[in-house]
């Protein structure tokens, strides 16, 4: 193996792109001190200047239109109680002072003396929503209201704002909020479930560009008139659209879709017409934002063998061109492998998506770790995985499907995991473990975040006779505590996914890890941060003991200053080469 885990948990990443108001400079968010914070570089080139210096992740940066003041976000210890922060002259301005509250970040006016937000504020559980004067003003309640709420927009002439209202993952709704009256307008009316995201407003206020799945399978770039709510879409119903942004003076729209995990980038005149782009590098893109002017598109592009980068490209057809450089960390990028998309059956006959890494060396036969993905309304996708190119490094095969129930492959592909047909995507993933064994992959590992580490246990507690070990990254054990438990306002949100604990408490209890966890027979690793919000500790520390108790293999790691997943560098180089020891030894015993 010619290079440690610790040189690949060293390469970095920069994203989250925002100009200047002269537009000579981005700033941008890079781990290069192992923790994320804010930098900035100058486009026509330059060295970068660190612009935050905290202990702490700084979880967004968005520079103000009008000033050289930038607006970010930063929580505590993983804790996503996420508070916003001014910062320019020299000078700093803690916005929001309440640590115990969650704020998102809804933009600046377009004037740059307000900023909007919803906020945990009142209670700790409902998102209402705030407008307040910078840089030294209170926060003022424009809506007070029930529920999960983001702000999507501003009006160009600021009178009111584009208010979304969450129900689940999958269903949301837009509502206009008047800013003078205060009143709430429902702009997206519908039956069943529907997304509408991306909204902006165009230069007249008289529409807006989104992307939607009310009336189809598929998300769809959509025209929404203001006047009459009618809604005419621009793109086919084939993939979903994931990303919409809008220069400022309305000439272009930057539309990107979802083809197979990778992004298919789109360029339309402010008019809804499709027009001749520019060509992308192959890989996933996003964070998209213009210029001041217009006439460049900033963005971030990642893929199997490029590591996150902000990017620039001149519109409609210019070349696009790297503005960060982040470091491989000595690595090769030549030695970064992409992997195969395949379809494999399952148990209904329906055919699976997934990602196949193979490594250079006896891939035939190599060891593979089944990568789950979390959400569950979430995708594999190819973008770049230092611990994936690690594995394959090493000999290892990384498989990461799309069971039943991600996101990518249509509405009613999402939603054949619903509640009572919960576990038929952990059917999904036994039928890939027997496809990679009838291909000659004997030993096969399971490992997942998150929901993912739920599909972990599940797997391991239901197939127990086909996986050579298991990871499970803050992982849910036990549906019912967790929902009990997790934070106040994720609950609603999750219920329609998972199932109400009112309701289905019978059915949650019976499909848990946890109270089959005799039956894990296969060496188990469990890892989790003490501040985690959405998954508490309290699961790990179930399924913990319960295997201990029954006599089973299990290895714990707990970090104090960690939350949903591990961020900061430190604990990743601690806990990433500890994974890599148990994976090879037990890879090791059954290859014996």
């Amino acid at each position: 193996m010619p290079y440690e885990f610790a040189r690949y948990l060293k390469i970095r990443a920069a994203h989250g792109a925002t100009w200047s108001p002269d537009g000579r400079r981005v700033a941008f968010l890079t781990d290069i001190t192992g923790v994320t914070q804010a930098w900035e570089l100058p486009v026509e080139g330059g060295w970068p200047e660190q612009l935050t210096f905290h202990e702490e992740r700084v979880s967004g940066v968005h520079y103000s239109p009008t000033e050289n003041k930038l607006l970010y976000s930063m929580d505590a210890g993983g804790n996503e109680r996420s508070q916003l922060f001014l910062l320019g002259g020299g000078e700093e301005w803690d916005l929001t002072r309440v640590p115990e509250a969650i704020h998102y970040f809804g933009g600046f006016s377009p004037d740059g003396e307000r900023i909007a937000y919803t906020a945990t504020r009142r209670n700790g559980t409902d998102f209402d929503v705030f407008v307040q004067d910078l840089p030294d003003g209170e926060p003022e309640t424009v809506w007070e209201t029930s529920g999960y709420h983001t702000v999507s927009a501003w009006a160009p002439n600021a009178s009111f704002l584009v208010v979304s209202r969450h129900h689940s993952n999958l269903n949301n709704d837009l509502y206009r909020l008047d800013l003078t009256s205060g009143e709430a307008t429902l702009l997206t009316p519908h039956e069943g479930e529907a997304r509408f995201r991306g909204a902006r407003v165009t230069p007249d206020g008289e529409s807006i560009f989104l992307a939607t799945d009310r009336d189809g399978d598929f998300v769809r770039l959509a025209r929404l008139d203001l006047s009459t709510l009618e809604m005419e879409h621009l793109t086919p119903d084939d993939w979903d659209v994931e990303e919409v942004e809008l220069s400022e003076d309305g000439r272009w729209l930057a539309v990107s879709r979802n083809v197979e995990g990778y992004s298919d980038f789109m360029l339309f005149s402010g008019k809804g017409r499709r027009v001749p782009g520019p060509t992308m590098p192959e890989g996933i893109v996003g964070g998209f934002e213009f210029s001041p002017d217009g006439e460049r598109l900033a963005f971030t592009l990642t893929g199997p063998n490029h590591n996150p980068d902000v990017w620039v490209v001149a519109l409609p057809d210019g070349e696009a061109r790297r503005l960060t450089r982040s470091s491989t960390a000595g690595i090769p990028p030549r030695t970064f492998r992409r992997p195969r998309v395949v379809r494999y059956p399952t148990f209904d006959g329906r055919e699976i998506p997934a990602f196949f890494y193979e490594p250079e060396t006896s891939p035939e036969n190599a060891p593979v770790v089944v990568n789950v993905h979390g959400g569950p309304e979430s995708q594999s996708r190819p973008l770049f995985a230092p611990v994936t190119q690690y594995l394959l490094g090493r000999g290892y095969a990384v498989f990461a499907p799309n069971v039943r129930g991600s996101t990518g492959y249509g509405k009613a592909y999402t939603h054949l995991d619903d509640v009572y047909l919960r576990m038929d995507s952990v059917k999904d993933l036994a039928y890939a473990a027997e496809w990679l064994r009838d291909r000659g992959h004997e030993r096969v590992a399971v490992m997942g975040g998150s929901y993912g580490g739920f599909m972990v246990l599940a797997a391991l507690t239901e197939y127990p006779e086909l996986w050579t070990a298991g990871v499970d990254i803050v992982g849910i054990a036990n549906m019912v505590t967790f929902l009990e438990n997790t934070g106040s306002y994720r609950r609603a949100l999750r219920e329609p996914e998972y199932g109400s604990l009112e309701r289905d408490r019978g059915f949650l209890k019976s499909i848990s890890p946890l109270h089959k966890a005799e039956e894990i027979t296969a060496p188990l690793m469990v890892i989790h941060g003490k501040n985690d919000p959405r998954v508490p500790v309290g699961e790990a520390e179930q399924i913990v003991e319960k295997v201990k108790k029954n006599g089973g293999a299990v290895e714990y790691l707990l970090y104090e200053d960690e939350g949903h997943g591990l961020v900061k560098l430190k604990n990743r180089l601690d806990a990433y080469p500890k994974i890599a020891a148990f994976l090879d030894e037990h890879f090791a015993r059954a290859g014996g």
